[in-house]
C-alpha cells in the first residue's frame, strides 16, 4: 500500500514537470503507452502464458481500462483546468466511500459495518481539514463550467471506485498479464483522443519533462499497475481504497522532505484524523 501511495502520490509532482512540454493530452496517452510497452518488454521477459487469455477475459480487460483508465484520466484532465487543487482532492476523496458501498453490495466478504463506515468518514474528515474547509465554499461555482467541471472530477472518483470493482470481479487472470493488456487497451483507446487534441508538445522538450514523462510511464503507469492488481488480489477493494487518503498525505510528506516546505498544525491534525480513519476501518477488534 506504501509503495503505491509514493508512486501514485509523486505522479502530481512529476505530471506538473511534464506538462511544462506536453498537453495534457497527449501526456495521458505517452504516460499510458511508455507503461504498456515496458510491461510487455517485462511480461515476454518472464514468459507470460498469453494463451490463457480469452474473448471473455479480454471484454473484462477493455472495461477495466474504459473505467479505471481511460475515462477518468480524461475527466481529471479536464475538470482541473476549472478547478483548484484542493477541492479536487476533497472531490476524489469520495471514491473510497463509493468504493465501500458498491463493495458492499457487488463483492463477498467486504460488507458494510459501522467500523468501516466510522473510519472512512474519518478519512475524508481529515481530507477536508488537509485540504482546508474553505475549499467547500468553492462548491458549486459561480457559472456553469465550474459546475460541470466539479462534476468532471467527481464523476472521476466514481469511476474509480467501480473500476476497482470490475478488476476485483474479473476472472482470475496473471496480474502482469492484466497489468499488460489493461494499459494497451487504455492507450488505444486514448490515443485517437490525444492525436486530434493537436500538436503533443506545446513547448521545447528539454532534459526535466522527458524524465517526468519517463517516470509518469515506467513507475507511475507501468509498475503501480501491477503493485495496484496484485494489492487488490491481495487485501480487497475496501483496503485498497483508502489510498485515495494516503495520497495527499505523502504529497504532504513529500513537500516537508524534497521542497522544504513547513508544517502546520492543521495538517498534522488532517495527518492524525486521516490514520485514525485508517486504522479504525482496518481493526480487528469489537469496540461497540
Amino acid at each position: 500500500m506504501l509503495s503505491l501511495v509514493v508512486m501514485w502520490g509523486s505522479a502530481f509532482m512529476f505530471n506538473s514537470l511534464a506538462l511544462q512540454s506536453f498537453s495534457p493530452a497527449a501526456l495521458v496517452s505517452i504516460r499510458l503507452l511508455i507503461g504498456a510497452v515496458v510491461l510487455a518488454a517485462v511480461a515476454i521477459h518472464f514468459r507470460v502464458n498469453w494463451k490463457t487469455v480469452n474473448a471473455r477475459l479480454l471484454g473484462w480487460f477493455l472495461a477495466m481500462a474504459v473505467v479505471g483508465n481511460a475515462l477518468p484520466f480524461s475527466l481529471i484532465a479536464w475538470g482541473q483546468q476549472y478547478v483548484s487543487s484542493s477541492l479536487a482532492g476533497i472531490l476524489m476523496a469520495v471514491m473510497p466511500i463509493a468504493t465501500l458501498l458498491m463493495a458492499h453490495f457487488l463483492l463477498e466478504g467486504e460488507p458494510l459495518t459501522r467500523r468501516r463506515i466510522a473510519g472512512f468518514l474519518l478519512g475524508f474528515a481529515g481530507i477536508v481539514i488537509l485540504m482546508g474547509p474553505a475549499s467547500l465554499r468553492e462548491m458549486g461555482g459561480d457559472d456553469a463550467t465550474t459546475l460541470l467541471a466539479q462534476i468532471a472530477i467527481l464523476a472521476a472518483a466514481l469511476c474509480y471506485a467501480l473500476g476497482t470493482i470490475i478488476a476485483r470481479l474479473r476472472p482470475e487472470s496473471d496480474d502482469l498479464l492484466t497489468s499488460t493488456l489493461v494499459l494497451g487497451f487504455a492507450t488505444l483507446i486514448t490515443l485517437p483522443f490525444s492525436l486530434a487534441d493537436g500538436p503533443p508538445l506545446t513547448a521545447p522538450l528539454n532534459g526535466v519533462p522527458l524524465i517526468a514523462t519517463l517516470f509518469l510511464g515506467i513507475v507511475a503507469t507501468g509498475l503501480a499497475t501491477v503493485v495496484y492488481f496484485i494489492l487488490l488480489r491481495r487485501a480487497g477493494a475496501t483496503f485498497l481504497a483508502l489510498i485515495n487518503y494516503l495520497i495527499p498525505v505523502w504529497a504532504l510528506l513529500a513537500g516537508v522532505l524534497f521542497l522544504h516546505e513547513a508544517v502546520t498544525w492543521p495538517a498534522l491534525i488532517a495527518l492524525a484524523v486521516i490514520l485514525a480513519g485508517i486504522g479504525v476501518s482496518q481493526a480487528r477488534w469489537r469496540f461497540w
